[in-house]
């Protein structure tokens, strides 16, 4: 409260980061990029994954906007800078420190739900799953990642798992050594995609 939109610090949140850190069951820790609809109507229905929206940090800031105001009442839900505007805002500094501490809690086989049908590439090195959570995962916990592939169900289809994007995840975390697959449309995701437009040629029960 009444700090400069642009410089929020970690301190600031570090009280809140301890008193609601909790554990991750393992094998139960979905991550995602670019996917963010799709993989919470999962969750939804699926409660055998946990995504960081899922934790009490996650939950509670979820679709919320917000920032330090000098002047009363001390805080802005309004209008507040965007990510790129300033790299010390509240709601990136939270998000950054959340996401840390959920890949840092997560064990044994995780799950990664990237969007494929994104021209740029489905994997993004300074999105928040590339520059936080990959590098943050420990490999003394963290066995393996499999990677569900994502399109939309209408297309495009710009990157399947042999794309360029992914096989730099899999170096990347190879790497580390955390073992790696991908499966592109991940069956029980694609069934879910189905329910929203089952005519589609993509949701036959037989090709």
């Amino acid at each position: 409260m009444y700090k400069h939109p642009c410089r929020a610090t970690e301190e600031d949140f570090q009280p809140l980061m301890d008193l609601a850190r909790q554990s991750i069951p393992c094998n139960k820790s979905l991550f995602w990029s670019k996917t963010k609809d799709l993989v919470h109507r999962y969750t939804k229905t699926n409660r055998d994954f946990l995504t960081l929206e899922d934790t009490l940090l996650g939950y509670m800031a979820d679709g919320l906007s917000w920032c330090g105001d000098p002047s009363s009442p001390g805080v802005n839900y309004e209008s507040c800078p965007e990510w790129t505007e300033c790299e010390n805002n509240p709601s990136s500094m939270y998000w950054k420190m959340s996401s840390k501490m959920f890949a840092e809690a997560a064990c044994g086989i995780t799950q990664v739900m990237l969007n494929g049908s994104i021209e740029a590439g489905a994997f993004i090195n300074n999105s928040i799953f590339g520059s936080v959570e990959v590098v943050n995962l420990n490999p003394n916990k963290v066995s393996k990642m499999q990677i569900w592939l994502m399109q939309d169900i209408d297309g495009p289809q710009s990157e399947t798992c042999t794309g360029q994007s992914i096989l730099k995840l899999k170096a990347i975390l190879e790497s580390r050594k955390i073992s790696v697959s991908c499966e592109d449309n991940y069956r029980p995701v694609r069934l879910l995609q189905c329910t929203s437009n089952p005519g589609h040629t993509s949701c036959n029960v037989c090709s």
